[in-house]
């Protein structure tokens, strides 16, 4: 090959080589169980953001939720990722009991989105109606040190009880709460999720349940960032009062191995695309611009503040 062919190639691979980084990278969104709501909305992310962002490849990750996702972000084993607010206020702290060895110094914030309501559900024959009723029943309280485990904890501590009180504890995912109480093996689960969690509504057209109340003295006890709530009647089949519980703001979580314009345009395509993502899971109807921002425990992403300044929020 001739001289003038060959630099000619080498101009090539170096005009290329800027559009061959960029066909690389890289989305993981990280999630939570498959029966739960951060799953079917981080596909229904995964797949705008494939669909929006010129030269990206995106999957979806099924994980232990909250803990789990701040944990795999700050290790850079993914660029976005679901939270629960009081875990990334703990994993910012680097508070050890909730899962974190250490300050997780490199999360960043994209959005606040929708509330988890704290929803606690026992079947119809177990008796338990209310709190109090717990003690000495056998109930799940999510995936050990998950988003939902760290909520069943603040809440029982709240209520002057503990693990200890319980006739038997398990940490299980959603699906598997669920079917334990189908088949009489457990009393109730504690579900730290969007309002109609797959895994709730499952249970709920297999026997008859009972959503139990978290009082309003346990929500003030509790303090940020938790708020008082309503689970609205009808929210599950047999469910025909509405129930005052507790939420907790859930976040979409990024880190500073995420590049400024990658940042920007995961922010930008989330609220562009929000009618897709209320088609994936009917929680995402209360994800709102305006919110976004609203007791973000984390500094925000440099991308996604552009993108906040752009409309005028910053």
């Amino acid at each position: 090959m001739g001289r003038s062919a060959i630099a000619a190639l080498g101009l090539l691979s170096v005009s290329l080589a800027p559009m061959a980084a960029k066909a690389d990278e890289f989305i993981n969104v990280l999630t939570g169980g498959t029966s739960g709501v951060y799953y079917p909305l981080g596909a229904a992310l995964s797949k705008i953001y494939g669909e929006k962002i010129e030269g990206v490849r995106t999957q979806v990750q099924s994980t232990k939720a909250s803990v789990e996702n701040l944990n795999l972000l700050q290790q850079g084993k993914g660029e976005i990722g679901f939270a629960l607010g009081d875990s990334v206020k703990l994993a910012w702290e680097g508070d050890k009991d909730a899962g974190f060895t250490k300050k997780l110094d490199k999360l960043r914030g994209i959005a606040a989105i929708y509330p988890n309501y704290i929803q606690i559900v026992a079947s119809k024959e177990s008796g338990i109606t209310s709190l109090a009723d717990l003690k000495g029943k056998s109930i799940s309280v999510g995936a050990p040190k998950s988003g939902t485990e760290l909520n069943a904890r603040a809440i029982f501590a709240a209520s002057g009880m503990s693990y200890d009180d319980l006739g038997k504890t398990e940490y299980l995912p959603f699906a598997e709460s669920v079917e334990l109480i189908k088949n009489r093996q457990l009393d109730a689960t504690l579900q730290s999720a969007g309002l109609g969690v797959a895994s709730i509504k499952d249970l709920a057209t297999s026997l008859d349940i009972q959503v139990v109340s978290v009082p309003e003295d346990v929500v003030t006890k509790l303090g940020a960032p938790y708020i008082a709530a309503t689970i609205p009647a009808g929210t599950y089949k047999g469910q025909d009062q509405d129930v005052p519980t507790v939420a907790v703001v859930n976040f979409l979580v990024t880190s500073t191995n995420v590049s400024d314009d990658l940042a920007y345009q995961m922010t930008k395509q989330l609220f562009e695309n929000l009618p897709e993502m209320e088609a994936a899971h009917k929680a995402a109807a209360q994800i709102k611009l305006e919110n976004a921002l609203k007791g973000m425990p984390v500094p925000l992403h440099p991308g996604a503040e552009r993108y906040y300044k752009e409309k005028g929020l910053l």
